[in-house]
């Protein structure tokens, strides 16, 4: 076998490619959660110990 015909079937093989992009959804979809959380918790936090919040006030009394 010629090394034009080894890559033309190289190149035209997809066998693997539904999984690489699954790969890469999963990996994009993680990403954006653990940002996600990262910023959820800064709010959280922010949300309860700002001395104006009417939340962090009710919870102090």
């Amino acid at each position: 076998m010629t090394m034009i015909k080894l890559l033309q079937r190289f190149i035209q093989d997809e066998t693997g490619a539904t999984a690489i992009e699954y790969g890469l959804i999963v990996a994009v979809l993680s990403l954006t959660i653990v940002g996600g959380v990262g910023r959820a918790a800064g709010a959280l936090q922010w949300l309860f110990s700002d001395n104006n919040s009417r939340l962090a006030n009710a919870f102090a009394h």
